[in-house]
């Protein structure tokens, strides 16, 4: 009895703790995530794909290094480098995330509307709509609240581990690639460097970091339940990387099989998949494009502001009232009415805007890093949970390949 007894109170407490880390690690296969894996997969085959066992290590790395200073300082990230380095380099990377989000916050109601446009209903109606839903949700509800509506989108995203299935891949061919050294040829190409910048900017994206610490924070985790909670950081990260890798598996064998390398959304690759591998494939790769549209739309505005207000000193958290964090309240309000309102411009460069809020976010993801680094680091403020040697080698060569990736990708763009 004592064995199970054991097993109870550990499912228990993985329980009570569960929620940021796989809702922050999911969240991040969005409308961009989504176009982006779509993309790589068309273009590319398989050939992109032993890009994910790096980039889910980095992932699982620095998400758990977030949800560890979040329980041991029970400060956010924006919090936490504002009294370490000051407001003006708080002030600075918060303004780059800022425009950075917005892009994204754009391309996730963007997602929303082509999900919907594939079977005839009106980006002027489901937008809208959608973002009445989006800030109602979060305005009204407590954390608890808005954190089970969270986890419950994102066990949708199983939809596209079925559509990988469905797509009949060369499943021998995808695994020889996820596990084979990249030809060093491509490196010179522009298009290919792009492309892994923003595989890596769209799964290791700089807002999960503030967001995750700003949650760990709001959900009580302490220093005491950080273990349990970093198993829900680890599932929520394979979790993740295993839903990206279906995407890029089930584009690379039905489009980049086929010839059909010029896609331009999530929509584009649900619509093209409908002949290749059926309306099966076609509804649960839609379905899933709406569902993480959706969730991302709620998840990024409150990032942002959850990282702006702590950031300026102003009080912030889904558990307040309006009138308690109006600054929070009314910035995460505008987000979602100009990200919105951006979509329902006739002829605005959706595409353009998602592909390059990606890359955006792989430019600015090592100087997050950096800042992260700096202070999981330091011995006053975390005591013995600071950062063991693996950890810190992994991470700074994050940072250096992020780095390398992005001077290698201007001078092939300089090269043409």
């Amino acid at each position: 009895m004592a064995p199970l007894k054991s097993w109870r109170v550990r499912i228990a407490l993985v329980l009570a703790v569960v929620g940021p880390g796989f809702i922050t690690a999911n969240v991040d296969n969005d409308a961009g995530g989504i176009a982006t894996y779509s993309v790589a997969g068309a273009q590319f085959g398989y050939t992109l794909l032993w890009t994910m066992i790096p980039i889910t290590i980095a992932l699982v790395i620095i998400q758990e290094m977030s949800s560890r200073m979040g329980a041991v300082t029970g400060k956010g990230l924006s919090d936490l480098i504002r009294e370490e380095f000051g407001l003006r380099a708080t002030f600075l990377l918060m303004l780059a995330l800022f425009v950075t989000n917005f892009f994204n916050i754009i391309g996730e109601f963007a997602g929303v509307a082509s999900s919907f446009e594939l079977f005839g209903v009106s980006k002027y109606i489901v937008v809208p709509l959608a973002a009445f839903v989006v800030w109602g949700i979060v305005v009204h509800g407590t954390y608890s609240t808005v954190e089970k509506v969270f986890l419950s989108a994102s066990a949708f995203y199983v939809a596209y581990i079925v559509s990988g299935v469905l797509a009949r891949p060369d499943w021998r061919a995808a695994a020889l690639s996820t596990v084979t050294r990249p030809e060093s040829a491509g490196f010179r190409n522009y298009g290919y460097l792009s492309m892994i910048i923003g595989l890596a900017g769209t799964t290791i994206a700089p807002w999960m970091q503030f967001y995750l610490q700003a949650s760990i924070v709001e959900k009580g985790v302490t220093a005491r339940q950080y273990k349990t909670s970093r198993l829900d950081v680890i599932i929520g990260c394979l979790f993740a990387a295993v839903v990206a890798w279906f995407i890029v598996v089930a584009c690379a064998a039905t489009l980049h099989t086929v010839g059909k390398y010029t896609i331009e959304t999530g929509a584009d690759a649900a619509q093209a998949l409908r002949p290749l591998a059926g309306d099966y494939a076609y509804l649960l790769f839609a379905g899933g494009l709406f569902n993480a549209s959706l969730f991302a739309a709620s998840i990024l505005p409150i990032s942002t502001a959850y990282a702006v207000c702590e950031g300026l000193g102003l009080e912030s958290g889904l558990d307040k009232r309006f009138e308690e964090a109006p600054a929070f309240y009314w910035l995460y309000t505008l987000l979602i009415v100009f990200g919105a309102g951006f979509i329902l411009i006739p002829r605005f460069p959706l595409f353009r805007v998602m592909v390059l809020s990606q890359v955006a976010n792989g430019i600015l993801l090592p100087f997050v890093l950096i800042f992260v680094l700096l202070l999981v680091n330091d011995k006053e403020l975390m005591g013995s949970y600071v950062n063991s040697k693996w950890y810190n080698v992994v991470s700074w060569i994050t940072v250096g390949v992020m780095i390398a990736l992005t001077i290698a990708m201007v001078i092939a763009q300089v090269r043409g």
